[in-house]
């Protein structure tokens, strides 16, 4: 399974080999059990302003900025654009919503996976498209020494967010990497279709409600059912993702 995933990476990415130095993580559904919070915050709060966009809609728009979540809703409502005003209110109160949950658990297995690949030597990174002060607040809280912010991308540092590529790459930038010394770790499609479109050698684990055929279907280049799956079997893609580059 796993040779056969690199494989076709390779093929896509004209045989350039994997020198893996960094890993990318997305936050929410990745490294926390946070978007059944979300999902919700997002329902409630949309349907207080007339907007309609129920929690199986919010999985699909994950890894979205908040602004772009609320622009798509109000212009296939409103046809047209929300003000800044009203996306700053609208997300300001969905945060509130959210905060009003207990605080999210660590997803399984992310603190296990992420001392594996720092044994390894590879330097663990945070990409996400949210701007949620409590839980940036709380990564080096719930994962020690594993995240720095300076080598952090979020919703307050790009412009168009995923599924553009832009997070990503900005990531590379941050890091000093080639797309093909890092690989990405997501749960959304649209983080999937970030990653894949900046070139990087993306991992899907769904730990949410979707069919995974459509994170395939985004660009992963393998999919785990579960991020305990995916730390599970951390030697064995670390493994063939060395000798690929051997």
């Amino acid at each position: 399974m796993f040779q056969e995933a690199i494989a076709r990476y390779l093929n896509q990415n004209g045989y350039q080999d994997i020198n893996l130095k960094s890993v990318l993580f997305d936050m929410d559904g990745v490294l926390f059990n946070s978007m059944p919070y979300h999902a919700d915050a997002w329902h409630k709060v949309m349907e207080s302003h007339g907007l309609h966009l129920s929690r199986e809609e919010a999985y699909l728009h994950e890894g979205r900025t908040g602004a772009a979540t609320i622009n798509i809703v109000y212009q296939r409502q409103f046809h047209k654009e929300a003000s800044p005003e009203v996306v700053k209110a609208i997300y300001a109160e969905k945060s509130a919503e959210f905060n009003k949950n207990p605080e999210p658990e660590k997803m399984p297995g992310a603190w296990e996976v992420l001392q594996k690949i720092k044994a390894n030597g590879l330097q663990p990174m945070v990409v996400t498209g949210s701007g949620q002060h409590s839980l940036l607040g709380r990564l080096a809280h719930n994962f020690p020494g594993m995240f720095t912010r300076e080598l952090m991308v979020t919703a307050f540092d790009v412009k168009y967010g995923k599924p553009n590529p832009e997070p990503y790459l900005m990531a590379l930038q941050k890091g000093n990497l080639e797309a093909n010394e890092a690989i990405v770790i997501e749960n959304a499609p649209m983080g999937v279709q970030a990653g894949a479109a900046a070139g990087i050698f993306t991992v899907a684990v769904n730990t949410g409600p979707i069919d995974g055929q459509i994170l395939l279907d985004s660009g992963a280049n393998i999919l785990f059912p579960s991020m305990q799956a995916f730390c599970d079997n951390w030697e064995a893609l670390y493994g063939e993702l060395q000798q690929g580059n051997s």
